[in-house]
């Protein structure tokens, strides 16, 4: 009797037990009871966070996440208004706000699914707005106004999943890789044909400027020669006048001294030989008898 009641008391124990729902903070449930959601006067059931009671075996529920959800898929191509290729990195964010509609059109509630169909959808919006805009708009300075029209075509077309979009961003936007090297080989080819150009016009300028430093240089050589033959050519002017003067004062005392001068270069090297006749003019000062 009493091990019975022990499996009694158990059995309702485990009954109790399963009879209570936890709902967690940051989630919200649906039950469902022989394969129908339970509503209230029409409108669905939703379970709030906190403690709960169900049927034990019978309802089934489904945990359903209510906080803001980051999608953030792969690199997608779009075009643009003037048929160029773009890959786009975008990501959404997106928190359930219709639980009846979310679960129905998702399957049951299921994420990958409700992302799946999220995704189409905002990619569909992105791609109508990259084809209104040039790649110099998007660029340049209208991303913020594309991702603004982008968010409100996105709320509006994710309405039937019971999904509102918080926020459309693009985080990056490139060129296929294709077309990225091509432009890389023609910017590279524009930019070595410039360095070429600048190359060519500095060699030209230094050439410029190498004649006209030599032009320069053997001008001033030449004037520095001038002036050093003048200066020279004055020297001599006042040398001769010098000796002119000094001739004219004591043309015999001059003469004297020239003959002493040419005595000294020929006697000073002991070497030298001289054939002279003794009375020829160059020892006219040394035959003198009266010494003069």
């Amino acid at each position: 009797m009493g091990r019975l009641v022990a499996i009694i008391a158990a059995v309702l124990v485990a009954v109790l037990l399963s009879s209570i729902l936890i709902v967690n903070e940051g989630e919200k449930a649906i039950v469902s009871r022989f394969g129908k959601i339970l509503k209230d006067e029409g409108v669905t059931r939703i379970y709030e966070p906190g403690l709960h009671i169900k049927l034990p075996m019978i309802d089934k529920i489904k945990f359903l996440d209510s906080r803001i959800q980051t999608m953030d898929g792969a690199a997608d191509r779009f075009v643009t208004s003037e048929k160029k290729d773009l890959m786009v990195d975008s990501y959404v964010k997106w928190r359930i706000f219709d639980y009846e509609k979310y679960y129905l059109s998702t399957g049951g509630g299921i994420k990958a699914t409700a992302e799946s169909l999220l995704q189409r959808k905002i990619n569909n919006d992105l791609r109508t707005e990259f084809g209104r805009r040039t790649i110099k708009e998007i660029v340049s300075g209208s991303r913020d106004e594309l991702q603004q029209d982008a968010l409100v075509n996105a709320a509006e077309s994710a309405a039937d999943l019971g999904i509102e979009v918080v926020d459309v961003r693009v985080k990056q936007i490139n060129l296929p890789a294709n077309v990225s090297s091509s432009i890389y080989q023609r910017m590279r080819a524009e930019r070595t044909a410039v360095a070429k150009e600048h190359r060519a016009q500095g060699m030209e300028q230094s050439e410029i400027i190498r004649a006209k430093t030599d032009a320069s240089v053997t001008i001033q050589i030449a004037d520095a020669e001038r002036k050093a033959l003048e200066v020279k050519g004055e020297g001599d002017a006042q040398s001769a006048k010098i000796y002119a003067d000094a001739y004219s004062k004591d043309a015999e005392f001059y003469s004297f001294l020239r003959s002493l001068e040419a005595y000294k270069a020929s006697f000073a090297d002991g070497s030298n030989v001289m054939i002279l006749e003794p009375d020829s003019e160059f020892f006219k000062y040394m035959n003198s008898s009266q010494g003069k």
